[in-house]
């Protein structure tokens, strides 16, 4: 997972995001440790002259401070800074900052809280507010009692669940699929209510085709909530499709597509990177081919994207599911590279909304969908 310390001061949800606030406390409870009087000094001492300043008295000398002091409100404005790998580091060689990391103001919650900022597991929820006490250490009937989360635990379990397939592909790889029309979901859910027109921190998931010995398509879905729409991107023909069930027997589904980027050349599968990226309620993908350069190597090309192609105008609900789409059985080779909440490249949402772009109408029924020729109609 990604996460940009620089930034970590600014990035705080929920409870996290007076970090001004633990500023303003810690100030004047460091200047109450570091001039603080020793015991056997001059009862009329000034604050300057008792921590060394001015010319005050010889015998005025600063009291001894513990490293224990930093616990009332220092320590949790540098712990921002930590990233996970330091703050391992910090459980590991001291019992108090364990103890301190894993409080409910602590690090390894504001950490979790910044690096999974609008992504949920389905059956734990988002990571500051979980359904169940699966993570719990202790809880009490009691109303009195706040269960106490084990912040630590929870954001390994998140780091490991997070870039995973559901049944019956498990795992972050997928190695064959066995039926035509095969979907692989993710096991993390997209929050379009936490990722809306106000917020400042996408969500960028990649996956890397390694072998692709049919077709295969990136999408976001609304069927959580019991929708009957997708985006998907297409990396082999560089299309986008915007699809919409609208009978279910016989079926037929009411779509449109755009095609931003050039197909892969005649006769080639692809291979190589794409990600799904979703910032303010906008989507964009990306793809990068392997053999993409002048050569006709095996190196990876030039990083491509469609831009933001679509907002959440179409989705029912507030949770889109990702998934990967493969059009045929076979021994495909695909794994989960990357979760995190930047994307390859810094892109901009047009100032114009989803309706300028002009999307193709097709319409299909029972069968696979084909894209009209040139010339069909445009919306």
């Amino acid at each position: 997972m990604d996460g940009s310390k620089g930034g970590a001061m600014k990035e705080h949800h929920g409870a996290f995001q007076v970090a001004g606030a633990f500023h303003a406390a810690a100030r004047p409870l460091f200047a109450g440790v570091a001039c603080r009087q020793g015991r056997g000094g001059p009862p009329g001492l000034s604050p300057f002259a008792a921590c060394g300043g001015g010319s005050g008295s010889s015998e005025a000398r600063l009291e001894r401070v513990a490293f224990a002091d930093l616990a009332q409100g220092p320590y949790f404005v540098l712990a921002l800074l930590l990233d996970a790998t330091t703050l391992c580091r910090t459980d590991a060689c001291c019992r108090l900052l364990r103890q301190l990391n894993r409080a409910s103001i602590g690090p390894w919650r504001a950490l979790g809280a910044r690096v999974f900022h609008g992504l949920e597991l389905e059956k734990e929820g988002t990571f500051e507010q979980p359904v169940s006490n699966l993570d719990c250490d202790s809880a009490s009937s009691s109303s009195r009692k706040i269960a106490r989360i084990d912040w630590k635990g929870r954001f390994r379990h998140f780091r490991v669940d997070i870039p995973t397939f559901c049944a019956p592909f498990g795992g972050p790889e997928i190695a064959a699929v066995a039926h035509p029309d095969e979907v692989a979901y993710f096991r993390c859910r997209l929050c379009t209510d936490v990722i809306d027109e106000s917020s400042t921190q996408g969500v960028y998931l990649e996956v890397e085709v390694l072998a692709n010995p049919d077709n295969l398509s990136m999408a976001v879905v609304d069927f959580e909530v019991g929708g009957c729409s997708s985006v998907t991107f297409s990396p082999d023909t560089g299309a986008v499709i915007r699809e919409r069930k609208v009978r279910e027997a016989p079926r037929k589904v009411e779509g449109a597509y755009i095609q931003p980027l050039p197909s892969v050349p005649p006769g080639r599968r692809f291979h190589g990177l794409m990600g799904l990226y979703l910032r303010r309620g906008h989507l964009a993908f990306f793809r990068r081919c392997i053999g993409g350069t002048s050569d006709g190597g095996r190196d990876h090309g030039p990083w491509e994207t469609t831009g933001f192609v679509s907002d959440l105008g179409w989705a029912e609900g507030r949770r889109l599911t990702p998934c990967l789409a493969f059009r045929d059985e076979g021994a495909y080779h695909v794994r989960v590279v990357r979760v995190g909440t930047e994307a390859p490249f810094p892109l901009e949402i047009n100032s114009g909304k989803d309706g300028d772009i002009r999307w193709s109408v097709f319409d299909w029924e029972v069968g696979a969908p084909t894209l009209p020729a040139e010339g069909a109609d445009d919306i």
